[in-house]
């Protein structure tokens, strides 16, 4: 009989979920080749689910300005800008900083891919939610958020708000509130999660954070951390910032709040890698999956690889401007 040396296995070899959410990760740990500044990350990322980072980037302050210029030409940036990289290059070399890549890489023991880019001009002012609630991956929890502040943020801009630790509560979908996902028109149910979540985060005795700093300070996430926008309490003030989200190699991609995988009714998502423009494959089991996409699924898949959905935001955005 074979036998197996724990020591050697990696941490995919044991169970295949991100490390950090292991039952053996102090074991991993322990006998990981991290550095030491590099193993506190984790471990603190793995306990309480964010990092705080001041980046060091010589050129920020130019490369936040020409950011914040080139967005604010673009409509949708008062509200949020989604996938501006395509655009404007300084949104994707901010998006794909190899110290964030890297250390990425070892918050996760997989190959990140940066895979949605948004930029704000204000606060969002958005109630408490988890991103892994409207994208995950199977495995679940490949998946985070970094969001970099392109200028000084304080309580009176609208500043983030997150909940520490709160990235160990249950990975949810709308059926954990009795309801089909899959069958909305639109994002009706949404109120029903933010409106459960608020209870949730009190009753599990949670308690908000506010992120203040300057700019080029960095607030990075995991998937299921809870978060939201603090009131912006000057409504003359910007909070000009940008986030990427980050999915990892070697998964499925869909949108839960979408979907009821067990009725077959599945969301997939279909994302660029921004660093190199080509659609992240879906894998199950190591190998390439062939998801199957309803009509409206496909078509929209279709549009998005034809440019076409790409075309009609600019147009969207010539015309308001």
């Amino acid at each position: 009989m074979r036998c197996f040396n724990m020591r050697k296995m990696s941490t995919n070899e044991e169970l295949n979920i991100p490390w950090i959410e292991s039952p053996a990760f102090e074991h991993f740990l322990e006998e990981s080749e991290l550095d030491v500044s590099t193993r506190e990350k984790v471990k603190f990322f793995a306990d309480e689910g964010y990092l705080l980072l001041d980046l060091d980037i010589p050129d920020f302050e130019e490369l936040a300005r020409r950011i914040v210029t080139e967005c604010s030409r673009r409509a949708d940036y008062q509200v949020r800008l989604m996938d501006a990289w395509e655009e404007i290059p300084e949104v994707k070399r901010l998006a794909i900083l190899p110290e964030i890549l890297s250390l990425l890489r070892s918050l996760y023991r997989r190959k990140p891919a940066a895979m949605q880019t948004l930029n704000f001009g204000r606060g969002t002012e958005q109630r408490p939610h988890a991103d892994s609630f409207h994208f995950n991956s199977v495995p679940a929890g490949f998946v985070c958020g970094v969001w970099i502040a392109l200028e000084p943020i304080d309580e009176n801009n609208g500043p983030i708000v997150y909940y520490p630790r709160s990235h160990k509560l249950p990975y949810l979908d709308h059926s954990h509130f009795g309801h089909l996902g899959s069958r909305q028109k639109g994002h009706e149910l949404y109120p029903i999660y933010e409106e459960r979540m608020g209870r949730l985060l009190e009753r599990a005795g949670l308690q908000p954070r506010t992120f203040s700093g300057p700019a080029g300070r960095a607030l990075l996430w995991a998937g299921n951390l809870v978060h939201g926008g603090a009131p912006v309490r000057d409504r003359k003030r910007t909070r000009h910032s940008q986030v990427t989200h980050y999915y990892f190699e070697n998964c499925l991609y869909y949108q839960p709040q979408r979907s009821d995988p067990f009725l077959g009714r599945i969301e997939w998502l279909h994302r660029k890698d921004v660093a190199t423009g080509a659609y992240l494959p879906q894998i199950y089991g190591g190998k390439k999956a062939a998801v199957r996409m309803t009509p409206m699924q496909r078509l929209k898949h279709v549009a998005r690889r034809c440019g076409l959905v790409s075309l009609v935001h600019k147009i969207k955005s010539k015309r308001q401007a």
